[in-house]
């Protein structure tokens, strides 16, 4: 069992609203965390800290923080074993994906620390009596609000990129993962001055009041209706909105492309972490040409995943997972693989591939983040086209296509932050987008994020005239 407490001003001590929350294994349903929520006044005074921590950490040498960046991220390189079986424990990743993501936090804290210092502002051409420069500064206090499903990668992200510009911060993670958060702040917040990193914990009432409260950015990762939440929160206190959001991401499989490696490709996308990614593969438009060889290979792809899969969060998104994959059958799709709520303990779901999809279907149209593929056939690539874009949503889609042209159409066409061809997964270190409509706003990664954690003052210098 962990016992969580909350860490305002440099020191550890448990939340005091009085009320507690216990986090369960998915896989077995026992006890893992016990949760006492921070109150009000707890928020209150993580963010009064953070504005008393303001002055002094924006002064310190960028090589500074920077340094301390690189302390934090050994930190947590060191402690990845014990990190991940925590994250195991809570929210059911497997061990070894859980290193894995573990690592991208530690790449994506040393990458801020390398990025930090070289963020500076410009000079403008202006006459020979003056100077005028553009020169960026911190913005201040930056709460953030972290996912469960990638709970250390996601939150090194923006608390990396929130510190090395000289912010503070208050970072409350998931309910779902407050363990994983709380022992992540424990490796990163020796390494910076009292009150610079400031943890709470809680469910969703907890972030609605840090939202509320006088911060300069609320960043947060998860679903759309906590972000539109947020953004309304933030409209009223004058506060940056950095929110990335739900995702409906589809495929588009044309005509020409190996079903095998196609169905590979889908599966990897749909499965991994039980589906439960920001970017994972939500709908599959396939052309007729291939459609029938690639949906017997994708029930292969789907037979192999299922020995390797592990449970979901909790049996309560299992369970809402579940009603949308029933409901389509219901109103005329197949289940060809998986589709039923296994017996036995914990959260878990099968692998499930779903054929005879239509538009109408919540399975196709609404957030699943569940380990279901459903598949439509489409006539045409421009067909597919178009049905990938019509979506409420707008983080990520993929392609797999063996036209260049049918691969130039689509990633200058296709209404998504990020557009990936051949590849569900990968990309070069610092890539950052615009995630669109309801999957967001704002840059969430690379050397974009340091200009949305910074503000920009120009700068206008003239000599006093002379004789003074």
């Amino acid at each position: 069992m962990y016992d969580v407490e909350q860490h305002i001003g440099g020191s550890w001590n448990p939340g005091n609203s009085g009320h507690k929350l216990t986090v369960v294994n998915p896989a077995d349903g026992t006890p893992v965390t016990v949760v006492p929520m921070s109150s009000e006044a707890g928020v209150a005074a993580a963010d009064a800290a953070a504005r008393d921590a303001a002055p002094a950490w924006p002064s310190t040498a960028p090589a500074a923080r920077a340094a301390a960046l690189h302390a934090a991220a050994n930190a947590l390189k060191a402690a990845a074993d014990e990190l991940a079986g925590i994250m195991n424990a809570e929210m059911g990743k497997p061990v070894d994906g859980a290193r894995e993501s573990i690592g991208a936090g530690v790449g994506t804290l040393r990458q801020y620390a390398e990025l930090g210092p070289t963020h500076r502002g410009r000079t403008l051409a202006g006459n020979d009596e003056a100077i005028d420069l553009m020169a960026y500064g911190p913005r201040g206090v930056v709460a953030v609000i972290t996912p469960w499903n990638d709970p250390v990668a996601v939150s090194c992200g923006l608390l990396g990129a929130a510190l090395v510009t000289g912010n503070t911060v208050v970072h409350k993670p998931s309910e779902r993962t407050p363990a994983t958060g709380w022992r992540l702040v424990q490796l990163l917040a020796p390494h910076f001055p009292a009150g610079v990193l400031n943890l709470v914990n809680g469910d969703g009432s907890v972030g609605a009041a840090l939202a509320a409260a006088p911060v300069d950015v609320v960043a947060q990762v998860g679903s759309t209706a906590t972000g539109r939440s947020i953004a309304a929160a933030c409209a009223r206190t004058g506060a940056k909105a950095l929110l990335e959001n739900g995702g409906k991401d589809p495929v588009v499989v044309d005509a020409g492309v190996d079903p095998a490696w196609a169905a590979q490709q889908v599966a990897l996308g749909a499965f991994v972490n039980s589906g439960q990614i920001c970017v994972a593969v939500e709908r599959v438009y396939v052309h007729r040409e291939v459609a029938p060889a690639f949906l017997d290979c994708l029930v292969t792809e789907a037979d192999a995943w299922a020995s390797q899969i592990g449970p979901m969060v909790d049996r309560r998104m299992r369970d809402a997972v579940d009603e949308q994959v029933q409901q389509a059958v219901k109103d005329g799709a197949r289940a060809l693989r998986g589709g039923a709520v296994p017996a036995g303990p914990g959260a878990y779901y099968p692998p499930t591939v779903l054929a005879d999809c239509t538009d109408d279907m919540a399975v196709m149209r609404e957030e699943t983040f569940g380990p279901v593929a459903p598949v439509m056939v489409v006539d045409s690539f421009e067909e597919g086209l178009r049905r990938a874009a019509d979506s409420p949503y707008g983080l990520a889609a993929t392609v797999l296509t063996p036209s260049m042209s049918h691969a130039q159409r689509a990633w200058r066409t296709l209404p998504a932050g990020t557009v990936k061809i051949n590849a569900v997964f990968g990309g070069a270190p610092g890539g950052a987008a615009h995630p669109r409509r309801g999957s967001g706003q704002g840059f969430g990664y690379g050397p974009e994020l340091l200009d949305e954690m910074t503000a920009t003052k120009a700068v206008h210098i003239e000599a006093p005239p002379s004789g003074w």
